[in-house]
């Protein structure tokens, strides 16, 4: 099945699932073409029919609850329920059921994109070795979660130097438009759950973000509360696109709030699925962090292996599989994850060549 074919049947069965905004999709598919990057980033669906088949050893590894859609640029920082910052993983959308092995690979290969694109300033084998360190390392301890306080000096300075302006932050904010259609009552009610006092009142706006979500109703109430502004997002879920790929024939979860929950980190207060909503706040410091902007290639090292080793804080939500995980770690030949990225990242730009010439 050729990458249009492919494209055309997951849209179909996403629109099953949630209303599809239809100009925010084309949108999506002009994006598409810019960069094999971004195709990487929304495509997800793609990986999940493709990678059994370029890589079934890797596919049959132990599976446990896991990103799925695990890449570069899904990490940044928010605060837990002390107010402390934290770094991690702030994005589960297509999380599922799956070979631990897939996040590793995802990862690595998005990392090899970035490097193409110069996103990232190393060689893509140090990149997986970064990675598959930090993953071994966690797993090995326990995992501990990225708690930008006392430790980690060197991600506090990386995160707090790009957190948000304020004031460049609301006036983004402002430039969105009015939702206009009609609200629904389920996105109503998910996002005043997460207002911090009842009948408090809001304006909705209607937000254009993400590159694998972008179709998807976003929601934004923006509001003043005791001296400030706040605003609170509601964005329609939908189960994994694993579901779709390889398991149709059974009843799809999401599975966002299990990950959230099981994982080694410290939770975002703030994030909440509501049905098929994921509600969260928003504000200046709940950010990601720009790897273009890193000075050095000591510290994008470091960034892949501080990933590596949250991805495994992520994996050690199942304590049981995290043995065999281990296990099966240790038994691989040197270099595996190399190869399975070459071969990845091969297949993607494939796709994105036949994909930009349409």
């Amino acid at each position: 099945m050729n990458i249009r074919k492919c494209t055309r049947k997951y849209e179909a069965w996403l629109a099953r699932h949630t209303p599809i905004l239809a100009a925010d999709l084309r949108l999506k598919h002009q994006h598409l073409a810019e960069s094999v990057f971004l195709f990487f980033r929304g495509t997800f669906y793609r990986w999940a029919q493709i990678w059994p088949k370029l890589c079934p050893e890797l596919a049959r590894a132990p599976h446990l609850l896991a990103v799925g859609d695990l890449h570069v640029e899904n990490f940044g920082t928010w605060r837990d329920i002390e107010g402390r910052l934290i770094w991690g993983v702030n994005d589960f959308d297509e999380a599922t059921t799956i070979a631990y092995t897939n996040d590793l690979v995802r990862l690595a290969a998005s990392a090899a994109l970035a490097a193409q694109e110069q996103r990232l300033r190393l060689q893509v084998d140090s990149a997986c070795d970064a990675i598959l360190e930090g993953y071994s390392d966690s797993l090995a301890a326990g995992g501990e979660s990225f708690v930008l306080s006392e430790k980690h000096s060197w991600l506090r300075q990386i995160a707090a130097s790009k957190l948000r302006d304020p004031v460049r932050f609301w006036k983004k904010m402002d430039s969105w438009p009015l939702a206009r259609a009609p609200i629904p009552a389920s996105a109503r009610d998910a996002l005043e759950h997460l207002l911090p006092e009842p009948g408090l009142r809001y304006r909705v706006v209607r937000r254009v973000a993400g590159t694998g979500s972008l179709g998807h109703h976003r929601l934004v109430a923006l509001a003043e509360w005791r001296g400030g502004r706040i605003a609170r997002e509601a964005k329609a879920l939908v189960p994994s696109a694993h579901y779709w790929a390889w398991a149709d024939d059974c009843a799809p979860e999401i599975m966002y709030q299990a990950i959230v929950s099981r994982a080694v980190r410290c939770p975002d207060p703030f994030v909440h699925l509501r049905g098929k909503w994921i509600v969260r706040r928003l504000s200046p410091d709940c950010s990601r962090v720009e790897l273009a902007d890193l000075p050095r290639e000591g510290d994008q090292t470091r960034l892949l292996y501080a990933m590596g080793w949250e991805t495994a804080n992520i994996h050690l939500g199942d304590a049981a599989t995290a043995k065999r995980v281990r296990k099966d770690l240790r038994g691989r030949r040197r270099g595996w994850l190399r190869a399975a990225t070459a071969k990845m990242v091969e297949k993607t730009e494939q796709d994105w060549r036949s994909w930009a010439k349409g």
